[in-house]
């Protein structure tokens, strides 16, 4: 039997450099020591929910390597189960990540095993319990779209995170309950970037979250148009926030809340993530939010 919350989506590992700018066309820009952090918007997800204190389990594949062994580490120490985490024979991913002074990040990401996570990996049993799927798009498009119909074939209520940003076919979006989007992100479904949200709905989700930075987020359901505030903080590092928000999103959601009151949930946790270095390690317990 699965988790209440089943993840499926990548997991790698993050190499940080400190930078004072990012390097133009052709050139070299001097950087601070390399942190080595997991990472992965699979990963990331699952342990925000993890620590969150929800039921949660990753499908997802890491090499026989020792970023591999960095990852299920982790993993299991925020309570994630592992038994549908392949060990494959390519190398773990790799997330290559630039961070400035006020917090941005710029990542390269090299896939390596999450490219051979497949359809088939996703069986119905795997599925058996599952209250939530949550994915996002660092893996393979057609284990996605499988992913997709399969939860929603059982009635199992599916989280899309559409990042990084990517065209999936309109049965896809139409067996969505939920598609997470930043506002880059929903101006990329949507050809604008002054489109009004309500659009995504008409894409085929039942409902659609687009966060906004230190802004919180606008939740779009057939009812109307909330908007959820964030508390202010002083970012440090937004490496993996938008992966926390996804996380805790799911937890609440998997708990029954509401989709606003999960945002809101959501957006507490991602403004304390941002404070702090790292992806995994910046997330914050249930007890830390009280």
């Amino acid at each position: 039997m699965c988790a209440a919350v089943l993840v499926v989506g990548s997991a790698n590992a993050d190499l940080v450099v400190p930078v004072d700018r990012r390097p133009a066309g052709g050139e070299t820009v001097l950087g601070g020591d390399t942190v080595l952090s997991p990472g992965g918007k699979g990963a990331n997800t699952a342990v925000a929910a993890g620590r969150l204190g929800a039921d949660v389990a990753l499908l997802g594949a890491i090499g026989d390597d020792p970023y591999g062994e960095l990852l299920r580490d982790s993993l299991a120490g925020a309570g994630v189960g592992t038994e549908h985490l392949r060990t494959v024979r390519r190398p773990t991913g790799i997330a290559y990540i630039t961070v400035t002074p006020d917090g941005e990040n710029s990542i390269l990401v090299s896939p390596g095993a999450n490219s051979a996570l497949a359809p088939g990996d996703l069986t119905d049993a795997v599925l058996d319990g599952a209250k939530i799927v949550v994915l996002s798009l660092e893996v393979p498009l057609p284990t996605v779209e499988h992913a997709v119909a399969r939860a929603a074939a059982k009635g199992v209520p599916v989280l899309l995170n559409l990042s990084p940003a990517a065209r999936l076919p309109p049965e896809t979006l139409g067996a969505l309950d939920v598609l997470l989007v930043n506002e880059h992100e929903a101006a990329y479904l949507l050809g604008s970037p002054g489109a009004d949200p309500r659009e995504l709905l008409e894409l085929g989700p039942r409902a659609a979250v687009v966060t906004l930075g230190p802004k919180g987020a606008v939740v779009v359901a057939s009812e109307g148009v909330t908007e959820v505030a964030s508390p202010q903080v002083q970012a440090v590092d937004t490496t993996g926030a938008g992966d926390a928000f996804a996380g805790a999103l799911a937890a609440a959601l998997a708990e029954g809340a509401g989709l606003v009151d999960a945002a809101r949930r959501a957006v507490r946790v991602a403004a304390v993530s941002v404070t702090r270095p790292g992806a995994q390690p910046s997330y914050p317990t249930s007890a830390e939010l009280e």
